[in-house]
């Protein structure tokens, strides 16, 4: 809503320009004109003097009326008034006074700053860790440490389509793989293979596919067929059917894919925690400055509050484990408040079916069929 209205203000203002760009010209030119005419009777040489001098005096005259030309002053205020409301619009919209919208919530300090040092680790910059742990006096994850910076050296190495890290990377962790189904150990190959067949020939590519994908044919003939079919073109595989084999694609996927196991076997999630919680707040902050804004409480009012008036939607890319909603109280289940599994089968939250079971000392009826039950009967359940 806001950006159609920015639009609207921005249009208005583009409008106005170009009619005061247009209505401006005309004046310059009309000026122009008479000047020309001006200058052509006085340099013609049959005037008197007393004729220039009225010539002169008409100019002068004209020049007085096309500068008091209200309809230039006019549209030229317009284009101000314009311009200074789209101004106000735009830093209204993204210059909004965020701190309206904080409020005071108790972090867990060793968690956040794990999570800072998490992300510095996935950035590569391992002397800021060092720096904020120093100063901090934080203890140094040794283990998460080198297991980051291997990732980052396999990572700078294959850059420079150098694929030994990467493969003895996988050949310590083949168990590992192999359980969850990777094929990493083939892609290398056969990124290492095509940069062999183009930049060293056929034969040294032959031997090492004899050496190399000869143990992975059984499990992926199809793909290694095609590699041996691609011998044919030797260092012209770009003109060939086989240029799909070249593409930069292949090693930017295979980059990503890399990292997620790294972080998978590292117990770390693959997107950045720090990123997600930033886009998280980027994307519930118009919202919250609207509410803030639209209800005017004090700030006492807005720090006490302990429960949002509206949700706060954000994308399916933030959802992250299941959430259940009690269709009773209409509120989302918690540790204190789990959901509980009827015997029908109808599934409500703790604290409704404490209130339809007076407290636990009676049955009740299910609000969603004629079944009985009573809070002994129901069981937990677990998201």
């Amino acid at each position: 809503m806001e950006l159609n209205a920015i639009k609207d203000s921005f249009e208005r203002v583009a409008k106005k320009q170009k009619l005061s760009c247009s209505l401006s010209k005309e004046l310059i030119d009309q000026v122009g004109n008479e000047f020309e005419h001006t200058l052509s009777s006085i340099q013609s040489g049959k005037a008197a003097d007393i004729h220039q001098t009225l010539i002169l005096t008409n100019q002068k005259a004209k020049d007085a009326v096309v500068g008091s030309n209200n309809q230039s002053d006019g549209m030229q205020r317009e284009l101000n008034i314009n311009i200074t409301k789209f101004q106000k619009l735009l830093e209204k919209s993204f210059n909004p006074d965020i701190s309206k919208a904080y409020r005071n919530i108790d972090f867990e300090p060793g968690i956040v700053n794990q999570i800072i040092i998490d992300h510095f680790y996935r950035e590569g910059q391992f002397d800021i860790v060092d720096c904020l742990l120093k100063e901090a006096g934080g203890d140094e994850s040794i283990s998460l440490k080198l297991q980051f910076q291997e990732m980052h050296e396999i990572l700078e190495a294959m850059k420079c389509r150098n694929f030994e890290p990467a493969l003895n990377w996988v050949a310590a962790n083949r168990e590992k793989l192999d359980e969850s189904g990777s094929d990493l150990e083939l892609k290398l190959r056969k990124l290492q293979f095509v940069d062999i067949l183009e930049n060293q020939g056929r034969a040294d590519a032959l031997k090492y596919a004899r050496k190399h994908l000869g143990p992975l044919a059984s499990r992926h003939m199809t793909e290694v067929q095609k590699l041996m079919g691609s011998l044919l073109w030797g260092a012209n595989l770009e003109k060939s059917p086989y240029a799909d084999l070249v593409a930069p694609i292949h090693l930017e996927k295979l980059t990503g894919e890399i990292m997620q196991a790294f972080y998978n076997f590292a117990g770390q999630s693959f997107q950045n925690p720090l990123k997600v919680a930033l886009a998280a707040g980027l994307e519930g902050l118009p919202t919250l400055l609207k509410l803030v804004r639209l209800m005017s409480p004090t700030k006492q009012e807005w720090q006490d509050m302990k429960q949002l008036p509206v949700e706060v939607e954000l994308g399916e890319e933030f959802r992250f484990h299941s959430v259940f909603v009690c269709p009773v109280s209409r509120e989302q289940a918690s540790e204190e408040n789990p959901p509980m599994m009827l015997p029908c089968g109808h599934v409500l939250c703790k604290q409704s079916i404490h209130k339809l079971s007076k407290g636990n000392s009676r049955s009740f009826k299910c609000p969603y069929c004629p079944l009985d039950a009573s809070a002994a009967q129901c069981r937990q359940l677990y998201f």
